[in-house]
């Protein structure tokens, strides 16, 4: 069996055991974090298998996001409690439960516990496989490995809806969640026996458990307020009190944080406006791109009436673009400015976004792919300039706080933003449904030449002429719901322009001034895209 020390791992399977850590890194993280992106498009067949509306359904993808980006913050405790073998392989299994439990789910209310399981070891792997990968490889090969994981992280999301569309058109919706089981089993058996740490407990450290509790409440009491208030209303005693609680129980967090010595999240670095300026475009950045990702196959499947395949494939240009471009501008950010990267990516998210909004059933396949191609153009920009611009702004002894800072700060904002969008569309949607309704009368010529059309299509099918009207008028319903449903997505489009549009400033704010240069050594050495 292999033992744990890193330097007696290298002596035992010499210069290719690196590229075994690489490997189970890259392996566990895809397997774990395409998960984020696989139920986007099932959501429709979660709706009708459960009776459920958006509002409920967005809980997939909200709980999943919600907790990977809450897990983030325990990966050291878990290292240092149980050493990289010992909690790879814990979080591994986990991760397997997680799954069988969401396949198995015979409740939405199950099927959500499955999500939450499954997120927890999705945040964990990822900052614990990038310092092992880091420490596995030689100085001078480092940032390669860097490069190597980072594109890891960026294929996972683009994997996820495009193996999902498939797997739902070939075997059903509840398969999604065996799908990445047989790679999270090869990475569990190359983390056995590659991974550093050993096999013996240690000691328990110290961990601000009263803080993570409160911050993992503020979280999640938000999340629940943002999902149910459409459904319980924005001035229930319900949603009142979880807000307010919310805040509460959020600004009693930040207290503790101003006063502690060693702050889970070190709210002195907002003192810095270029580094505040890279949070707020970091927190919109994820809030569009994860609201995005999840609205798009809805959106193909529920408008267009595409295949769960093509709502995944519909990514997939875009994503192949990302991995190709993101190293690209990675490197143009040591002679451009990043915050005008920045500004020009926000922009072509937004212009992407805008044309989604002109989208309807009519628009092809190729075409809407193009558009999503557009918006991601801009991710290729704002990814690695943002990363370089928020580094730049801090010292050599603030990286490390500052790094999972904005991980941690993009990460939810991709959990507000995948449930503020689904509110926001939902609202619309009813308001659009109101509004169509209200001009349906005996005085609207179009709706009436369409009863008189669809009562002449029933009487030749043989339907008696007690029931034809009434069956035109259920048939003239749906047209108005479904089309009031178009326009509630192209308003969620919409929404996600303008949050863009309104980053613009806080990321112009990101180029005011010019940082010690020190700082720019050291942030150049810690971006992955720099070799």
């Amino acid at each position: 069996m292999a033992r744990g020390d890193m330097e007696e791992l290298r002596a035992q399977y010499g210069p290719a055991f690196r590229w075994f850590v690489a490997a189970a890194g890259v392996t566990g993280t895809i397997s774990m974090v395409l998960s984020a992106t696989i139920v986007n498009v099932a959501v429709p067949s979660a709706m009708g298998a459960y009776g459920i509306g958006q509002d409920q359904a967005q809980w997939m993808a909200t709980a999943f996001i919600a907790t990977m980006v809450a897990s983030q913050l325990l990966a050291a405790w878990f290292i240092d409690a149980l050493g990289e073998r010992m909690t790879y392989t814990f979080i591994a299994i986990l991760f397997i439960f997680g799954s069988w439990l969401c396949y198995l789910s015979p409740t939405f209310e199950i099927l959500i516990i499955g999500r939450v399981i499954q997120g927890l070891p999705a945040g964990i792997i990822q900052p614990m496989m990038m310092s092992v990968i880091f420490r596995a490889f030689p100085s001078d090969e480092r940032g390669f490995a860097m490069g190597v994981y980072s594109t890891g992280l960026m294929i996972s999301p683009m994997l996820g809806p495009v193996a999902g569309g498939y797997i739902i058109d070939e075997l059903s919706w509840r398969h999604i969640f065996l799908f990445p089981l047989p790679f999270c089993a090869i990475a569990l058996l190359l983390g056995f026996f590659f991974l550093p740490g050993g096999w013996r407990l240690r000691r328990l450290p110290r961990f601000d458990w009263s803080s993570y509790i409160l911050l993992v409440a503020t979280v999640f009491m938000l999340l629940s307020a943002l999902g149910n208030g459409q459904r319980y209303g924005w001035s229930s005693n319900y949603i009142l009190v979880s807000f307010i609680a919310a805040f509460a129980v959020g600004a009693w967090f930040v207290a503790l944080q101003l006063r502690s010595s060693s702050p889970l999240l070190d709210f002195s670095l907002f003192n810095n406006a270029q580094f505040a300026s890279a949070v707020f475009v970091y927190f919109v950045f994820g809030m569009g791109n994860f609201a995005s990702n999840y609205i798009i196959p809805v959106f193909v499947q529920e408008v267009q009436h595409f295949s769960a395949t093509l709502s995944g494939l519909v990514l997939l240009p875009a994503g192949i673009m990302v991995v190709c471009l993101v190293s690209f501008f990675g490197r143009m950010t040591d002679f451009v400015q990043p915050h005008y990267m920045v500004m020009f990516g926000l922009t072509m998210f937004a212009i992407g976004s805008l044309l989604m909004n002109g989208s309807d059933v009519n628009t092809t396949f190729w075409t809407f792919a193009f558009f999503v191609m557009i918006s991601r153009f801009g991710m290729s920009l704002i990814l690695p300039a943002l990363n370089t611009a928020a580094l730049r702004a801090l010292s050599p002894e603030e990286l490390n706080k500052g790094s999972g800072t904005i991980n941690f700060t993009r990460q939810l904002g991709g959990a507000f933003g995948v449930s503020g969008v689904v509110v926001f569309m939902e609202q619309r949607t009813q308001f659009h449904v109101d509004a169509l309704a209200a001009t349906q009368t005996p005085g609207n010529t179009i709706s009436r030449d369409l009863l008189d059309q669809v009562g002449l299509l029933l009487g030749e099918f043989g339907v008696p002429a007690a029931i034809r009207e009434s069956g035109a008028l259920h048939y003239l319903g749906d047209v108005v719901t479904a089309q009031a449903s178009t326009l509630g997505f192209k308003d969620g489009f919409l929404i996600i322009s303008i949050v863009y549009i309104a980053a613009l400033f806080p990321a112009w704010v990101l180029g005011r001034s010019r940082p010690p240069i020190a700082s720019e050594a050291v942030s150049k050495s810690a971006d992955p895209t720099h070799n």
